[in-house]
């Protein structure tokens, strides 16, 4: 039978026209518990204000991306043991660099509609896809397609926590963000105009302070700083082609 742990929560509560602050709550939790079924046991049995966001529980859809000590973590693949100690403490507190809607949960449409804007897809077409890694653009069947010639473009989840860790997301509102320019990375920039004028921008790669605070935290090994550094030496190559006298 497995120790248990005594943790205090100190979790952060946020109302509208209400001034913030945190509550704590006492649990006993078993120290290869995920955070997460301790925060639906406090909504459940201590306090069922509580606002927060989750959905598969196997970090698929990123929705529970917090803040743990002060780290992004996805909540439901995040152990106790991970994160504190018998008699420890564990502050929760939501995603930063985003509007609060109410507690542990926050407002990421701008961040959803700016995925958009660069032609983000988790999943297109197998027809529309490009090569990656050597996959079969057209009827080829592999690992990495479906029954609905479907093809994995990316593994990031849209949960957010790039977005949060990033030093410069904190002071640059129309920063596009890690997870946008990453995207664009990806779906490509070079045959689309208003794609690249978003991201060859003071609010685009070039904003970027090269911290890898975003690369750090991403749950799914996107390497969203690597992908902005690529991106900005695909930008300087397409300014200098553009520059070459036609032969």
């Amino acid at each position: 039978m497995s120790t248990k742990w005594n943790v205090t929560f100190q979790v952060y509560r946020q109302k509208a026209r209400k001034a913030p602050y945190f509550q704590e709550f006492q649990m006993e939790v078993d120290p290869d518990e995920y955070v997460l079924d301790a925060i639906e046991r406090i909504w459940a049995f201590k306090d069922r204000s509580l606002v927060f966001r989750h959905a598969c529980h196997h970090s698929v859809c990123g929705a529970c991306g917090m803040r743990l000590n002060g780290v992004e973590k996805l909540t439901c693949i995040t152990l106790f043991r991970q994160v504190t100690h018998d008699g420890g403490s564990l502050k929760v507190e939501p995603l930063r660099n985003f509007p609060v809607v109410s507690d542990l949960l926050v407002d990421m449409s701008a961040f959803y509609r700016r995925m958009e804007a660069v032609g983000f897809k988790q999943v297109a077409p197998l027809s529309e896809a490009p090569l990656i890694e050597g996959i079969p653009a057209k009827n080829g069947k592999t690992a990495a397609t479906t029954g609905d010639d479907l093809l994995r473009l990316v593994d990031c989840i849209e949960c957010g926590m790039c977005i949060s860790a990033c030093p410069v997301a904190a002071t640059t509102p129309d920063y596009l963000g890690p997870a946008v320019l990453a995207a664009a990375q990806q779906t490509g920039v070079e045959h689309n105009p208003q794609v690249l004028q978003m991201v060859d921008s003071a609010g685009g790669v070039w904003r970027c302070h090269s911290a890898y605070e975003c690369t750090a935290v991403c749950p799914a090994n996107v390497e969203p700083a690597w992908r902005i550094m690529d991106l900005r030496k695909r930008l300087v190559g397409h300014k200098l082609k553009s520059l070459l006298p036609r032969l």
